[in-house]
């Protein structure tokens, strides 16, 4: 049984209108493999696991589950099969309970004469949550109290039941704490010990190397590259993954180089003796031409903070000041130029339903408006440039956000901002869910940005990437700042961990 094929792909096709997202892809899947799928932003690699678990059909090809014919036509039906897929993205839902979306389409099994057993559903979500470990998420609590990372622990014990046989793990580890990477990682293990299969879509090359067994690499729809353990375990392995990735050499260069953490006097922004909720009279000063970052676990506050500097929460106490005047809203946020790249992009940061050019241009429109009337030229010139710019996938500006991959959302998020001007830049998990080439270009960018004398508040739960481009570094833990550290060629992640557990 183990090393037999579950899942096979011939000559797989999907277009979404001009753009082609897959071209003739030919995929196997074994038992007993985490199989490792990377490739720059759109590549296809979360297109072909989508098409297989039900989300979307494929324009043409042929899909073979268990050497059966498989034609899922919903990702209940896949699930229910033993596809199983968690998405990048949020995918709970709102509104109800932790034990609602662990059922969700399989209410009956609690339902009499029409009538739902809400204890019996709670009791058996709640057995289910300890088996994975997850002892502090109540199966009765309204989802809507839960952080994104909880949300996607529930989603992992949504789609893992014990028909799974092939779980489809996508870009889901940029959005869970370190715990909850724990649980996923020890769940991988354990189905591929038991002769399942595992699909572990990301772009952290550390992780990809570390957790799988063979590895996929697609470049624009296409297959350019399997790699086994073996070849994962060579000295090149890096190197010659992002070159099958790109198709080019990615230069060394990647952080900044230099340490100099000079920046003018002028405060940009600042944050006076700020209190909310477990925050209690915190303190920020932030310059032109600065880059701060704040690092520490999901939970910690960090992301709060970025919150409150634009305006997104009502404060218990305390002041956020731009040149002054104080900061109570995005708009005033916006007009006095603060933008936020927010980690819950797609709730908080884009418009899915809407075109790119759209989103790009929506803080500009004052700019652009003469006499209440945008010249729909102007418009397309903006938003041209920054798909240019950011070199966003895309056939036109009129494409729909939604249809885009992750790391593609993220450039536009990033692109409604450098649209704007905007002289400070909150970043919320910037480079969350984009591929090693996107990622060094926005590094280049936001070295570029210092330079222009903007401020940047850079939020992240990668050590390597505070420790790699910021100028001043801020540690929090339990809603406060436990230790903040100056840009060194000496700091190690290491002398930064103990001051957040």
């Amino acid at each position: 049984m183990a090393n037999e094929i579950i899942f096979e792909a011939k000559h797989m096709r999907k277009e979404f209108g001009p753009t082609i997202a897959l071209k003739d892809v030919d995929f196997e899947l074994r038992r007993g493999e985490i199989r490792g799928l990377v490739g720059e932003n759109g590549s296809g690699k979360s297109t072909i696991m989508s098409i297989a678990s039900g989300m979307q059909p494929a324009t043409s090809g042929e899909m073979f589950y268990k050497g059966e014919p498989w034609h899922p036509h919903t990702m209940v039906q896949a699930q229910d099969a033993g596809i199983s897929m968690i998405l990048q993205e949020a995918n709970t839902i709102p509104g109800v309970t932790v034990a609602q979306n662990i059922f969700a389409g399989h209410e009956e099994e609690f339902s009499k004469f029409g009538v739902i057993n809400m204890g019996k559903m709670n009791r058996e979500a709640q057995k289910i949550l300890s088996s994975f470990g997850i002892d502090h998420i109540r199966a009765a609590d309204l989802i809507d109290r839960y952080t994104f990372e909880d949300r996607k622990l529930v989603e992992l014990v949504r789609c893992v039941t014990d028909a799974t046989e092939i779980l489809v793990v996508d870009e889901t580890t940029t959005a869970l704490s370190l715990e909850g990477r724990e649980i996923l990682y020890k769940l991988i293990h354990k189905m591929a010990e038991n002769d399942k299969a595992v699909v572990f879509v990301s772009h952290d090359m550390d992780e990809i190397l570390e957790q799988c067994t063979d590895l996929t690499v697609l470049r624009d729809g296409e297959i350019k590259g399997h790699l086994t353990r073996e070849e994962m375990d060579a000295p090149d392995a890096v190197k010659t993954i992002r070159y099958l990735m790109v198709g080019r050499e990615i230069g060394d260069k990647y952080y900044r180089e230099d340490y100099d953490t000079s920046h003018s006097d002028e405060v940009a922004l600042e944050l006076q003796d700020v209190s909310l909720g477990k925050i209690q009279h915190f303190n920020l000063t932030l310059h032109k031409g600065e880059i701060i970052g704040m690092g520490g676990l999901s939970g910690c506050g960090m992301h709060d903070i970025g919150r409150i500097a634009y305006g997104l929460e009502k404060l218990d106490g305390g002041k956020v000041l731009r040149h002054g005047k104080e900061i109570k809203t995005p708009l005033q946020a916006i007009n006095s130029g603060i933008g936020y790249i927010s980690k819950n992009r797609d709730t908080e940061a884009l418009i899915l339903d809407g075109p790119i050019q759209d989103n790009i241009v929506l803080p500009s429109i004052p700019a652009l408006e003469k006499f209440t009337f945008i010249r729909p030229k102007d418009e397309k010139r903006l938003g041209d440039g920054e798909i240019d710019n950011y070199r966003i996938k895309c056939h036109s500006g009129k494409q729909y956000v939604n249809t885009l991959s992750g790391g593609n959302k993220q450039k536009v998020s990033f692109g409604k901002w450098t649209a704007k001007g905007s002289e400070v830049i909150i970043m919320d998990c910037p480079t969350r869910g984009v591929d090693i080439g996107v990622k060094q270009a926005m590094y280049t960018l936001i070295e570029d940005m210092k330079k222009q004398g903007k401020a940047i508040l850079m939020i992240s739960e990668e050590l390597s990437e505070l420790i790699g481009m910021c100028d001043k570094l801020i540690i929090m833990k339990d809603f406060a700042v436990t230790h903040e550290v100056m840009r060194s060629p000496d700091l190690k992640q290491t002398d930064l961990i103990e001051y957040m557990i």
